[in-house]
């Protein structure tokens, strides 16, 4: 299969491209959050191609991408008052909601759940081509699955290509990580995936806000995308490291000393600063993302520069993690995943 690639588009491509999804191909979108893989969500035959490209159990949930409000009230039996107020303030925007599904769409969409994910992107490209489709677009990550997320169409392509369809070229990705994922019940909102909206924005919304502690239903299957199998995962093994700048230099540095082989850093200007009258950084592959703290920043480089390690064939990662609040819960979230749970808690 050749895979085309459409960069910044045209109107005329827009409409060839909306067209290519209602019948069914698979083509690669750009979002603010994550470049994704998007196919008619209410075709069957072409959802199984996006499991089929990525490699993924057809039992993970997919979300469906929808170009406004209004395109959502044919795919849901009903929109409570709280569902509403949460579109109104954050669509379009790094929010997916869940809700009751229609008989309109396939379980196939839904992992075989009755409710549905839906989200509306920030991102006027994506968006009109969504109009063009004029049908809801599926759209995990464009990534293998079990790979960093992509946030560039290259990086799409180094998976895809061969694939899919298509891809639509629109530059890096605005935000880095995924949306955040919400269930809504009557007045209360659970977050099912931490995400670009934070649960401080959500409650500033709604009264009732509380994370999922059970993140599979009870037959085990996922209630959301990114819960049950494996995500986020470099090649190389991972390490993430949360502390002051000092202290998370001090420990790389003693770290380092007992690793062998190409070694992987992402780290703050801050503890680079340090680390680097500590050891030789020269024959280490090194990214700063930014100052200290600076979740924005590191959401944004956080898997590109994971893909960029695998690149250069690191075989050790040592990453510079986030207090989990505010944006670095959905931060801590997947480096969490990307380290295998190897988080390590430095201290002064």
């Amino acid at each position: 299969m050749e895979t085309k690639i459409y960069k910044y588009p045209t109107e005329k491509e827009i409409e060839c491209i909306g067209k290519m999804l209602r019948d069914g191909c698979v083509v690669a979108l750009p979002t603010e959050t994550v470049y994704g893989l998007g196919a008619n969500g209410l075709d069957e035959t072409a959802m199984d191609k996006i499991y089929q490209a990525k490699g993924r159990p057809s039992d993970n949930p997919l979300i469906l991408h929808v170009p406004s409000m209004e395109a959502v009230t044919p795919l849901v039996r009903e929109i409570s008052e709280t569902a509403n107020r949460l579109m109104e303030t954050f669509w379009p925007g790094p929010l997916t909601i869940t809700l009751p599904k229609s008989d309109l769409v396939p379980y196939r969409a839904t992992g075989g759940l009755d409710r549905v994910a839906l989200r509306c992107p920030n991102h006027e490209l994506c968006r009109s081509i969504l109009q063009a489709a004029g049908v809801p677009i599926a759209a995990p990550s464009a990534n293998i699955s079990g790979r960093p997320s992509p946030t560039s169409a290259e990086a799409v392509l180094h998976d895809m290509k061969g694939r899919i369809d298509a891809i639509v070229d629109a530059g890096n990705c605005q935000i880095g990580v995924e949306s955040t994922v919400v269930e809504v019940n009557d007045n209360k909102v659970t977050i099912l995936r931490p995400g670009g909206i934070t649960k401080d924005m959500l409650e500033k919304v709604v009264d009732t806000v509380v994370y999922d502690t059970h993140m599979v239903t009870g037959n085990g299957v996922p209630k959301a995308p990114g819960m049950k199998y494996k995500h986020y995962a470099p090649d190389g093994e991972m390490t993430t490291l949360v502390g002051d700048p000092l202290a998370v230099a001090r420990e790389m540095a003693r770290m380092m000393a007992t690793l062998s082989g190409p070694i992987g850093l992402l780290i703050s200007q801050e503890a680079y600063e340090f680390l680097h009258t500590m050891v030789d950084v020269s024959k280490v592959h090194c990214i700063i993302y930014g100052h200290h703290q600076d979740d924005t920043s590191l959401a944004n480089k956080l898997y590109a520069s994971l893909l960029e390690f695998n690149k250069q064939g690191v075989t050790h990662i040592l990453a510079e993690g986030v207090k989990s609040e505010g944006m670095g819960v959905a931060i801590m979230n997947r480096m969490e995943k990307s380290s295998d749970h190897r988080i390590v808690i430095v201290k002064k």
